[in-house]
């Protein structure tokens, strides 16, 4: 009878293992994701706005060398 239960608690285990990979893995990685695509459009909408200052600057320029 000591071994049913061993084997049992084994047979547990394994199960457990199997939940964790296939329920909490793929779950882990969509929060991944989530802030890895969180990151890629903060760090667009940054290059935006630099070049959005780059453009202004430059036309600032340009009238300021017009008018001198």
């Amino acid at each position: 009878m000591k071994d049913a239960k061993d084997i049992m608690r084994i047979v547990g285990m394994i199960l457990l293992g199997l939940f964790v990979i296939v329920v909490v893995v793929p779950l882990i990685f969509a929060a991944v994701g989530i802030a890895v695509a969180a990151f890629v459009k903060l760090a667009v909408l940054v290059i935006k706005v630099a070049v959005t200052l780059a453009v202004i600057y430059l036309v600032l320029a340009g009238v300021r060398a017009l008018i001198k």
